[in-house]
């Protein structure tokens, strides 16, 4: 079923898009399946549950931290992911930062934006991006290289378009600065109910798990 999941994403998806695997709760060996079918990036949200994966596929995919990442948790996460889509703070930032430096590494980040300005979420608003990124561009082990957005959760799709068409834009506002250290390059939106939709307003990263791996058992 993986294997027959991912060939019809992989061949619905434009040119041009990177597909995330969301393995959340998923096996290592469930998540090697996906691999072995095509997948070239996998997506966690927990550290842990990152490490048992990486330990038994390690680099033959690329690991995105896709969750919320706790500073304490900075150092492991540095040692498997290759991208943390989900930077949202100065402090993790310069977390992040001092444990690459350790390690020799630069590590790529996207910014999470809140979109819907959820006070309960995590996520920089949209009005304060710039910002951000002015007081973060100057870490130099880490390499900042578009934004993220989760938006808020819907039935509809369609509902989620507003918040897509506004992370769009800031994308593109902070790509015209041409910030010092700061590269537009990608913008991770839409999840299995709203990636299509995610893709028609510019995103060009999607993160996809119950449609890849079916849902969870307890979903």
């Amino acid at each position: 079923m993986i294997e027959e999941n991912v060939k019809r994403i992989l061949e619905e998806l434009p040119p041009g898009v990177q597909l995330v695997a969301a393995a959340k709760t998923r096996t290592p060996e469930e998540i090697l399946q996906a691999a072995e079918a095509g997948i070239l990036i996998i997506g966690q949200n927990y550290v842990q549950e990152a490490l048992a994966a990486f330990n038994l596929i390690g680099h033959r995919v690329k690991w995105h931290f896709i969750g919320h990442l706790q500073r304490n948790k900075a150092k492991k996460a540095i040692e498997i992911f290759d991208m943390i889509e989900t930077l949202d703070s100065v402090e993790l930032a310069r977390e992040i930062d001092k444990r690459s430096n350790n390690r020799d590494k630069i590590i790529s980040v996207l910014i999470e934006v809140n979109s819907g300005r959820e006070k309960q979420k995590f996520g920089i608003f949209p009005e304060e991006v710039e910002s951000f990124l002015q007081e973060i561009s100057g870490f130099k082990n880490i390499k900042i290289q578009g934004l993220m957005t989760m938006g808020p959760m819907f039935g509809d799709p369609e509902n989620a378009r507003p918040y897509f068409v506004e992370t769009k834009k800031v994308f593109e506002r902070i790509k015209s600065l041409d910030l010092p250290d700061v590269e537009m390059k990608y913008l991770s939106m839409g999840m299995t109910n709203s990636y299509r939709v995610a893709i028609e307003e510019g995103a060009n990263i999607v993160r996809i798990g119950t449609k890849i791996f079916g849902p969870r058992e307890y979903d």
